[in-house]
């Protein structure tokens, strides 16, 4: 994405400083703005070791972005759009507007330095209640509903590799997602050294199976062009236009007829469609951590986003048109496990089976990253004293009286290393664990990705328009990064009208999302009162 230089000290300065900085900077009358606002919490030193160049920066942004999501969303996608050519254009378009947003986060990033995904930027721009909503939002709607996606994601990839294909609302079923769910919480909650060594392995794993479908999508188009008569794969990438509308299979096994529909309904199926690629390219947002430990951050940090994007939309897309060439096309809109079923079609169970492991394993590495973020989550929220300071807590199920704490000090200082107490919020992913198993029970995949959406891209929108607003208030801001002005308003306007439409398409996610908002609201309103008597 095209960017405006600033000065090259702006791309070698630290981009998370102390908190005391900030404040400091609001006591001083006479500082102009012309440095950028700094909102980090402190950390231990205040930075990180700035110790990663462009290079690592690509390949971090490579694994946090490839995830579940490419192996999943085609089905919700081609349910929703005419032809399997339209959903590769979707799958584009979602490419875009990920790349779009990314570059915004990255400016918002090199601007206002902050955790906690898109809160700090809501609170500095917008005000606190805006923080508090976002991160509120995301602990109790997000990352709960995500949790719950791949937890099933999960369990149907190993009923595909078994042919089972159409059973994801049995109850059997979703005990065993919940099941997994408790298995991967529990492993958060002893240690999470362990998960983020294994975040290498898990990189591997996504490659090699995006790799082994597009080849054999190519051996496929190989042995087909050579006998047209020969029964491989699908066929119907071979038989049928790319771009023609067709009747449509829907998993409840209902048609849409694409000749029928009127345009408000058209555009609501794209809308949807276009959720399930946002999914799937969920994560970009996330690129923005890795400045704390880039050399040159406002020069490598848009380096790594304008590299990696465009890799994985390349990825994505060849991943699709194979998948299309190796199922029939009726399958594909049917199945929310597309990779296990299209090798288990073609080479046999033995080899579905090897993929499901294959892709179990990317699920319960996106599981293992997210139910660690979501519980840090709730710590920061703790912190800042929206949640109850329960879920501050780290290293014990509930919280010791103050009083016990000065001896409990002293014991741990006494005691051997052998005995060193866990250091993870075990509180906050127990709650987590719980909101998501909710989400288990009461959805489904397809609803859960579009109830994701819907809330996570009414921050995101509302984000991105505070950036645009930021150029016009605050023009001197320093913005070692600033892509052009067209950038962050594609992003705005695209995302805008997919939060209005998908929430007209589907009215009672919206309204939940909506009750969520009414809920964060009077909570935060009855902690800010109650804080208020304890002063008095």
């Amino acid at each position: 994405m095209p960017s405006t230089p600033e000065p090259e000290d702006g791309a070698s300065r630290p981009l998370l400083a102390d908190q005391r900085e900030l404040e400091s900077q609001d006591a001083n009358p006479a500082y102009d703005g012309t440095a950028p606002p700094t909102t980090a919490p402190a950390r231990d030193g205040g930075t990180f070791t700035k110790n990663l160049g462009a290079l690592e920066a690509f390949a971090i942004v490579i694994s946090i972005v490839i995830g579940s999501g490419i192996f999943t969303s085609p089905g919700s996608i081609d349910t929703n759009v005419p032809s399997p050519g339209a959903a590769l254009v979707v799958w584009l378009i979602g490419g875009v507007l990920a790349w779009t947003g990314a570059s915004t986060m990255a400016e918002l990033g090199t601007a206002i330095p902050g955790e906690g995904g898109v809160q700090p930027y809501l609170q500095y721009i917008f005000g606190d209640v805006f923080g508090f909503l976002a991160a509120w939002t995301w602990i109790v709607a997000v990352m709960p509903a995500t949790l719950a996606i791949l937890s099933i994601v999960f369990v149907e990839s190993i009923y595909s590799s078994i042919g089972v294909t159409d059973q994801a609302g049995r109850i059997e079923h979703k005990l065993f997602s919940i099941l997994i769910l408790v298995v991967i919480s529990v492993a958060n909650s002893i240690s999470t050294k362990a998960s983020t060594r294994l975040n290498n392995f898990f990189v591997v794993t996504k490659f090699v199976t995006i790799a082994a479908v597009v080849i054999a999508g190519i051996v496929v188009i190989v042995l087909q062009s050579a006998d047209p008569e020969r029964d491989i794969g699908g066929r119907d990438w071979f038989n049928k236009p790319w771009f023609g509308n067709r009747e449509v299979t829907n998993p409840d096994g209902s048609k849409t007829d694409w000749d029928g529909l009127g345009e408000w309904e058209i555009l609501g199926h794209y809308s949807a469609a276009l959720y399930g690629a946002l999914w799937a390219y969920s994560g970009w947002d996330k690129a923005i951590y890795v400045s704390a430990e880039l050399r040159s951050p406002a020069r490598q940090l848009p380096l790594a986003i304008n590299t990696a994007i465009p890799t994985i939309v390349l990825c994505f897309i060849t991943a699709n048109a194979a998948y299309y060439i190796l199922l029939p096309w009726d399958v594909v809109s049917t199945t929310d496990s597309v990779a296990v079923t299209a090798i288990t079609r073609l080479l046999g169970r033995g080899f579905g089976i090897v993929a499901a492991i294959l892709i179990c394993l990317v699920v319960a590495g996106s599981l293992l990253g997210n139910s660690f973020v979501a519980g840090r989550m709730a710590v920061a929220a703790a912190n800042m004293n929206w949640l109850p300071r329960l879920f501050a807590s780290v290293g014990r199920i509930g919280i010791k009286p103050s009083a016990e704490e000065g001896t409990e000090s002293s014991d741990d200082a006494a005691a051997p290393p052998q005995t060193v107490k866990s250091d993870a919020p075990i509180n906050a992913i127990i709650l987590s664990a719980i909101l998501s198993a909710l989400y288990i029970l009461l959805g489904n995949f397809r609803a859960l990705l579009t109830f994701n959406g819907l809330g996570e891209y009414s921050f995101f929108f509302l984000t991105v328009l505070g950036a645009i607003v930021l150029r016009f208030r605050e023009p001197g801001l320093r913005r070692p990064y600033k892509p052009f002005i067209l950038v962050p308003v594609i992003f705005a306007v695209v995302s805008g009208f997919v939060v209005i439409r998908g929430a007209f398409f589907e009215p009672v996610l919206a309204l939940v999302v909506i009750v969520v908002w009414i809920i964060g609201l009077g909570f935060y309103y009855a902690r800010k009162r109650l804080a208020a008597r304890r002063v008095e």
